[in-house]
This record gives structure tokens, sequence and C-alpha cells, in this order.
């Protein structure tokens, strides 16, 4: 039951915030609260697959805001959740340019390699280009998804379940539209994408598509239904990220199911009950996801058959995974990055950071693996 898992029952692990005109649930792990089992020894580290850290860089806190790093060539741009910004080569972790807004936000960072967004906590969308801000309007709710950059356009996902659309030259509205929902959502990345000449967004437990000029709504693609007796346990919700292979995205709904979407059609290809919080990866074979006991499973792209399950990560809190060569790449609460074969899930490789955390999915560029933690340390990775 989701309220056994969030809500009144688990109040150091799952917090409450009010905003605009819905209710904003913290995603949390199964395990929050004085109870937390004891994560699973990992024995020691035998390197199958050797890698080694080639540089490291810095950018403010993260913790607190759903971060997405945002990869464009050999370019990876992030956030800190006080407002600074940092587009950094991944193949030096030198900068190519910083800015700061001053301001905290609350979603971050979209973006097509000429214009650069982020929304601040005070419900501002704000474009930069080249790390000089160029505009920024106001939103009508909180947003907790990172915007989306696409075809000259900036596109809003509010935690309120509207979808916006402005000029990404000059800040000018082009359209809104207000789907209704459950009167809860998630203070968690959802998903915003472009698929086509479709915009893709997650709302409630569907996948919908809309055009992305005018707004209007092309098909809706469901993954999970709200089921129980009350709001918490009503709650159903897309998290991102999410694994595409044309047009095919496949995508997870909070604490309920995996599946994949036709996007060009519009048609629900196949769902399977999984008790995750974070979003999926995947290659042209498998979708991987970690649930939310810490298992780390994979599913076959083709019907959603379980091809493997590992539990050799349990109670580790981890982040959504990168699927990357022949590796699973996942990372924990206490600052480790654990790499794993895609084929079984078995080690092949586990890497240090900080100790302050990793929230945030790791992702890949300039032949870099690209780790950020809570503490704003960036690690880049290479094999040897």
């Amino acid at each position: 039951m989701m309220s056994a898992l969030i809500g009144r029952s688990r109040p150091a692990a799952c917090g409450w915030i009010l905003a605009s005109s819905a209710m904003l649930l913290t995603g949390c792990s199964l395990w929050g609260g004085p109870s937390k089992p004891k994560p699973a020894e990992l024995g020691p580290n035998v390197p199958v697959l050797p890698v080694r850290q080639a540089w490291t860089a810095r950018i403010g806190p993260t913790a607190g805001l759903p971060l997405e790093v945002l990869v464009q060539g050999n370019t990876v741009t992030l956030a800190s959740a006080d407002g600074s910004i940092a587009a950094i080569d991944a193949r030096t972790g030198g900068d190519v340019w910083r800015a700061s807004l001053g301001q905290p936000l609350s979603a971050g960072v979209g973006g097509d390699g000429k214009w650069t967004a982020v929304v601040t906590q005070k419900n501002d969308v704000v474009v930069l280009a080249g790390g000089r801000e160029l505009w920024r309007q106001p939103l009508q709710a909180q947003s907790y998804t990172p915007p989306l950059v696409a075809g000259n356009r900036v596109f809003v996902l509010s935690a309120d379940r509207s979808v916006s659309a402005f000029d990404a030259a000059t800040g000018q509205k082009l359209w809104n539209q207000q789907r209704p929902g459950e009167p809860l959502t998630l203070r968690q990345r959802g998903v915003l994408m472009a698929v086509g000449d479709t915009l893709v967004a997650g709302l409630s437990g569907r996948l919908v598509g809309f055009n992305p000029d005018s707004g209007v709504v092309r098909w809706e693609a469901p993954l999970a239904s709200p089921r129980g007796t009350n709001d918490v346990e009503r709650l159903v919700e897309i998290v991102g990220p999410v694994s595409r292979r044309g047009a095919e995205v496949c995508a997870r709904a909070f604490q309920a199911t995996v599946g994949c979407v036709d996007a060009a059609r519009g048609t629900v290809e196949w769902t399977q009950p999984a008790n995750g919080a974070t979003g999926l990866q995947g290659d042209d074979s498998f979708v991987f996801g970690a649930e939310s006991s810490g298992a780390v499973s994979a599913w076959k792209r083709q019907d959603g058959a379980k091809a493997w399950s590992s539990d050799r990560l349990l109670y580790r809190q981890l982040t959504a995974p990168l699927a990357l060569g022949r590796s699973v790449i996942v990372a924990d609460e206490s600052g480790l990055v654990h790499l794993l074969s895609r084929e079984d899930g078995s080690p092949l490789n586990r890497l240090s950071t900080d100790t302050s955390g990793i929230s945030v999915a790791p992702v890949a560029s300039a032949d870099t693996l690209v780790v950020v933690t809570r503490n704003g340390g960036i690690y880049g990775f290479r094999p040897d």
C-alpha cells in the first residue's frame, strides 16, 4: 500500500509541500526512516573493467534539486541548487562557461546547445545563451522537470500538470495546455521530451503526445492507473529519465509499473509491475531500472519479460541507471558508483567519489563517465 511507503507513516523520509493548487510529495525511498535496513555487504572490489578517474570539477551543492545533467556533444551542463550553472568540457573537466542566477532553482538543466533553460523556486523559467541570461518568464505553478528546448521553443512541464511553450529567442508565450489529474504530484523529475514531431509529456500515469505548435493532444498512452482509497494511495506519476530507441519510449510509473510506448502511434507495447521511484535507461535489447529496495533489474525490450535481477546493492538508494557499452552503471547514497554487467548484473568495478551521496543519474560524454555528488563534486572517469 502506498500509505505504508509515503506520508504519515514515514515522516522522516518524505516531505509535503503546498504549491499553487497542487499538493506536492517529495519522492522517497521505500526504506526511509529510522528502521532503514543495513545495506548489503559489497565485498572486495575486483575491477573486471578497469576505469580511472580522469578529472574533477566543482559546482555548488545539488542536494534538493531535481537535476538532469545535460549532454550536448563534448559538453555537459549542470546546475546547483543555489542557482549556479556550469557548462563543462567532458574531455578535460574545464569550464566552457559559468553563470549564477542568484536564485535557488527548482529544476534544471534543459538545452539544445544554443539555449540553456532552468526554473527558479520563484516559478520563473530562465533561458541563457553562452552563459548570458536572455529572458525569464513567470510560470503559473512550480516545476520540477528540466525544461525541454527543441525547435526554437522552450517547453515547461509544471507541477499542476500544465504544459507551456515559449519562443526560445524572445520568451513570448505561445500556448498553455492544462490537464486534469490527481491532486498529488511528486516533487521529482518528470518526463518531457521530443519524439519526431510530437512533444511527449508524463501526466499522472500516462505518456501524452502533444502537437508542439498548438498544444493539442494527439494521443494518450496509460502505463498505470490510480488505485486506492485516498489521495496518497492513488498517487501515480511518470518519472524520468526514460529509455528511448527511435519512436519507442520506455518509462516508469512511480512505484507501479515499467512499460514501453510507441510514441509514433501512441500505443502501449507492454507493461510490467515494478516497485521503483527512479527512471530507466536501456539499449537495443534491454531496459534497466533500480527498484526501491536496491535491486537492479533488466527487462527484455521486445516484450517486457524479466531478463535478470541483482540483489547485490540492496538498500543503497540507487540512482537511475546509465547503459554504457557492456555496463549498467548506478550510483548510491554513499557516493559509490557501481558498474554491473548488462548481461547478468554481475559486478565489473566500483568507483569512489566523495561521501555526500549521488542522487542524479550518471551520464556519458566524450568517452567519459560523468558523476555529480550532492556536495557539488563533478567526477570524470574513463576506461584504462
